[in-house]
């Protein structure tokens, strides 16, 4: 009796081994952290510029249910409780968290957690976040699991869609010498993730960065996001002091009021000082405009 050839089980074993490498967690070392004191106050700063509690809840309980096309994705308990919280982790396995998406046990997280544009944020920063959330108060709260479907419900298939879509490298190439444009991309591109809402994504699910901040359909499945480039047919003849006024107040310039998920956007924005404001403001002005069109 002639035996079965081998190679189809060595091509599977190599195609399986490629897949492990390929989608392997890639988080950061110890000696990757900066020296550093952890200052909660700029840490502050970060939480409300991050819109933490937008997603989390006020006391960072966790809890709400992201409805997507993928599936439903339940927010953790981000509190300094032990048990259900991440009161127990490290430095660095926070730090890994936000900027990497990767768990304490080494899973990939899901980008609902938006990692994709915290990959942005400076390592100083992401120290600094976790020492103002470990002065808050730490809550019990155990929320349930992410209810997806298939292919997305496969964890490490994440690792490959991290290759394709996650980078530090700056999204719109702005002149480093006007440093007030520069730290509004910061916090446009990074710390504030408003590419994950007012850009539209592929099929996917990663930003479509030809468009940036052009708007298109709701992650949520619900609605539109509005184009917030000068391309907009409203925010394109906003003045940096328009944007900078509505960011403060929830005002538009005709004095119509924020609405819908932007509400807590802009309370959180509004707890910034006035010049990080005016940073953002510059840099949404100094932006590719992107036309409006129908998604």
């Amino acid at each position: 009796m002639r035996r079965a050839p081998a190679w189809p089980l060595l091509a599977l074993l190599v195609l399986a081994a490629v897949f492990v490498w390929l989608t392997r967690p890639q988080p950061l070392r110890p000696s990757d952290l900066p020296v550093h004191k952890p200052d909660p106050a700029n840490g502050e700063l970060v939480f409300h510029a991050g819109g933490c509690a937008s997603c989390h809840g006020e006391r960072l309980e966790g809890g709400l249910e992201l409805e997507t096309p993928y599936g439903t994705f339940r927010m953790p308990n981000i509190s300094p409780e032990a048990a259900t919280g991440i009161g127990g982790w490290s430095t660095l396995e926070f730090v890994n968290a936000v900027v990497r998406g990767v768990a304490p046990d080494g899973r990939h997280y899901y980008p609902a957690f938006p990692y994709p544009s915290y990959a942005r944020m400076a390592l100083r920063d992401a120290i600094d976040l976790k020492a103002y959330i470990d002065t808050l108060e730490p809550v019990v709260a155990s929320n349930g699991r992410h209810d997806l479907a298939f292919p997305w419900n496969i964890r490490r298939g994440v690792g490959l869609w991290k290759r394709r879509y996650v980078s530090p490298d700056p999204v719109f190439g702005t002149d480093a010498t006007d440093a007030v444009v520069e730290r509004g991309r910061y916090l446009v591109e990074g710390v504030g993730h408003c590419g994950e809402c007012h850009t539209p994504r592929d099929g996917f699910g990663g930003l479509d960065t030809s468009r940036w901040l052009g708007g298109g359909p709701s992650p949520e499945g619900e609605g539109r996001v509005p184009n917030i480039t000068p391309g907009a047919a409203e925010l394109g003849s906003w003045s940096k002091r328009d944007i900078v006024y509505y960011l403060q107040s929830g005002f538009t310039p005709d004095f119509d009021t924020v609405g819908g998920s932007m509400v807590e956007v802009q309370e959180n924005l509004s707890r910034l000082p006035a010049d990080e404001l005016a940073a953002i403001a510059a840099y949404l002005k100094a932006i590719s405009p992107v036309a409006a069109r129908g998604d």
